[in-house]
Formats: C-alpha cells, structure tokens, sequence
C-alpha cells in the first residue's frame, strides 16, 4: 500500500465528503484519517483526506478521477504522495536558534522533511550547519543590492528543487516580487509584539512596558510585511521578575515551538488557505 494525502476546498453543498469517499472506495483506497471544515462566512469548505492505495495504483488515473468532479464540485485540489519528504531551504540570519532546532528535529525524525540547504547574509552559522553534512550558502547584498542577492536565492531553490522556503529568523524583509515568485511556500517567524515593539531590542521594549505574555507568530509570507495567513502561535507567560535576557530566552523558546508546528502541518499538507487566514487540520 501507499499513502496519500487529497485537500481540497470548493463552494460549500451537499454531497461532497460521500462523492470523494466513494471515488476512493471504488478504486480499493482506504481511508486513513478524514477532517473537514465549512466556513459558515465564506461558504467555502474545505478537506483533508489521508488514504492508502494498492501498490499499483496508478496516481495519473487517481488525479484523473479527482479531476472529473470539478466540473461538478467546483473543486480546488492537491494531490500529495506521502512517499515525497518536502524538499526545505532554510533562510537564517545571525541567530541560529530556530534553525538548531529544526535541523535537530529533523535529524532525529520528529519533521518528515529534507533540509536540502542554509542560506544566509552573514557567514556566522555555517559550522552549526555543515554539521549536519548541510550545504550552507553566504549570501551577502554585496554590490548588486537586494534583487542580486534575491536572484541566488531563487537560482538555489531552483538548483536544490525545494518545495518550501523557512525564513528561521532571517533578518531582511523579502521584495514583492520575490513574494510573488513562491506564494503559500515561504515561512516566517516573528515575535508577537508587533505592531506594538517595532524595530531594535523588541524585549527590552517589552521588559520597560512590564508585558505579563510573550510570543511567537509563524505565518506564510506575503507581501504585507508579517501579516501574511497565519499557520501556528505559541505564548509563555512571563511577571516582573523576568529580565530582558530572560525574556529573550523564553522568546526563543516559543519561536521554535512555533515554527517547527508551522513546518510540520505544512510538511504533512494538513494547512489549507483561506483568503488570509488558514484552516489547519491538526
């Protein structure tokens, strides 16, 4: 047997779940785990079906029938082999805790993903990297600006085939146009308090207006500057005994918890857009 993953989304109606179930029970899958959701406001809904086919089951024929119920269902649909780990580029700045944490993750089974590369405008966290026998690329500005460094960044997703793009606190704000290129396969993370602690030191701003929760947002990037769809958020409560540094720490903490939820239910296509917002069949 092998596994699938089908989502879809269409206008909401009767008859969806018994016309996919049955297309499925009709060429011998079996379902493994099935989640939906309407959405009363946009009457749009929304599905996940995780399945397994006979070995021999042809997925050209499967993509087929599913093809033939649009017209029907008016069906906006993925089909994804289980078999085919997500292929990750991983964009970093200075601070390496998020990427440590994914590359651990990974290594010890906890992401079914591949992290096919590192790239960074500062050359601080290759020895972390190549560690995990990793191909870790320093990408400056340099002369050319913000659009050279962007064009390697793209020539590298197209040389390593990657399928997603994790910003694990990389520290420079991506053009439109780059946005553009990979829509719903780019990844950030950032700490929750903007829009209130802009710019330097956001902790130490936090620690002077006594913030009693700290946070982290991991969200698809758009061309709004960190409002894009968000994926996963995670808090920790803090008091007043807690310093900047102390804060910094626990901001660290529930980054890489969210983000590597955010890659994990994106990895397992269990994250379905929805205008800005996402449905996540946890």
């Amino acid at each position: 047997m092998t596994e699938h993953v089908l989502t879809l989304s269409c206008p909401d109606r009767p008859g969806i779940v018994a016309a996919v179930s049955g297309l499925l029970a009709e060429r011998g899958c079996n379902i493994l785990e099935s989640q939906q959701y309407g959405d009363g406001e946009s009457g749009t809904f929304f599905m996940r079906v995780q399945f397994a086919a006979l070995a021999d089951t042809d997925p050209d024929e499967l993509r087929g029938a599913f093809a033939s119920l649009v017209p029907e269902l008016g069906l906006d649909w993925r089909l994804h082999s289980l078999a085919e780990r997500p292929r990750v580029l991983i964009m970093v700045s200075k601070g390496g805790h998020c990427l440590n944490d994914l590359l651990y993750r990974t290594r010890s089974g906890l992401l079914d993903i591949d992290i096919v590369a590192v790239a960074s405008n500062h050359p601080d966290l290759r020895p972390l990297t190549q560690s995990y026998g990793i191909d870790y690329h320093h990408l400056p500005a340099g002369s050319g600006g913000r659009p050279a460094q962007e064009a390697e960044i793209l020539t590298l997703v197209e040389h390593y085939r990657a399928d997603l793009v994790v910003l694990a606190r990389y520290m420079q704000i991506l053009s439109d146009d780059f946005c553009a290129k990979l829509p719903g396969a780019i990844i950030n993370i950032h700490h929750s308090f903007l829009p209130s602690f802009k710019g330097a030191r956001p902790y130490h701003q936090a620690h002077a207006r006594g913030v009693k929760l700290i946070g982290a947002t991991a969200h698809y990037v758009t061309a709004d500057l960190d409002e894009g769809p968000i994926i996963e958020q995670e808090v920790a409560r803090v008091d007043h005994t807690h310093s900047p540094a102390e804060l910094v720490a626990v901001g660290r903490d529930v980054e890489c918890l969210a983000l590597a939820r955010a890659v994990r239910w994106h990895a397992e296509h269990r994250v379905l857009l929805n205008g800005d917002r996402t449905v996540v069949f946890r």
